[in-house]
């Protein structure tokens, strides 16, 4: 079934949202966002344009979240729970990482970086003319990085269907044209500064092709469970809203 920019789009918004919220908040726009209600209602906004069956208002946390809180004291806070919960000493209670979610999965111990899940992910990136992003030193395979992977792949995919619908001049397609080299400058370069890979040297052919495989090999095994492990363990109700969120998109 062909796929509309529109929802291409929506899926790279999806994405890029997700990916805000489950990384570590290093400054306060995801708490000023939080504050403020644009998260909700960009969440809304983009869970109606891709059917989901969503709102932030019937989400886990909701009720507890009900009233707006101050965005220094919710950024304390999420910073104290995202430590917890994506971090930990000695264990994270929920990890972010495909590895080790999947080595649970098939009975092994969890190796971060040395596992073939990750190196796996680190392959598929490499493939699609991205590495490490810059000056970090974390596996590919954390659930914010995999998310940021498939919103570069939806924004070129965006690209590409809106000049097989014949609207590429549109400000739609100009926008995820934009976003799409926004997106890749999150990650440093596989090649040489500059290179892109052709969507036809892209996994599967077409950013099409490679958002989907992604999506079933990596992305569509371990992100619910992750996703239900947060619901389950969070003591901050935004990162129950959010996992529920992750649920409901990655279906």
């Amino acid at each position: 079934m062909t796929v509309s920019a529109d929802i291409w789009q929506a899926r790279a918004a999806m994405c890029e949202l997700l990916a805000l919220s489950f990384r570590y908040p290093e400054d306060r726009v995801l708490a000023d966002a939080i504050a403020s209600g644009e998260w909700g209602e960009a969440a809304d906004e983009i869970a109606g344009a891709l059917d989901l069956s969503w709102t932030s208002a019937a989400a886990p946390g909701a009720a507890e979240a009900a009233t707006l809180p101050d965005p220094a004291e919710l950024q304390h806070e999420l910073r104290a729970e995202a430590t917890r919960l994506f971090v930990g000493a000695p264990q994270a209670a929920c990890s972010p990482y495909e590895g080790v979610w999947r080595a649970a999965a098939d009975g092994v111990q969890p190796l971060l970086f040395v596992n073939p899940h990750s190196m796996a992910v680190e392959r598929f990136c490499k493939s699609c003319g991205l590495g490490r992003p810059e000056g970090t030193n974390e596996p590919l395979d954390a659930a914010w990085t995999e998310l940021e992977l498939l919103e570069y792949l939806a924004l070129r995919a965006a690209a590409d269907a809106a000049e097989a619908e014949g609207t590429a001049d549109d400000a739609t397609a100009a926008e995820a044209i934009a976003e799409g080299e926004d997106a890749l400058e999150e990650f440093e370069d596989a090649g040489e500064p500059g290179d892109v890979v052709a969507s036809a040297d892209l996994p599967g052919g077409s950013p099409e092709a490679a958002w989907g495989q992604f999506m079933t090999e990596h992305a569509q095994v371990w992100m619910g469970s992750f996703a239900a492990s947060v619901q389950e363990e969070s003591r901050v109700p935004f990162y129950r809203q959010a996992a529920s969120l992750l649920e409901a998109f990655i279906g």
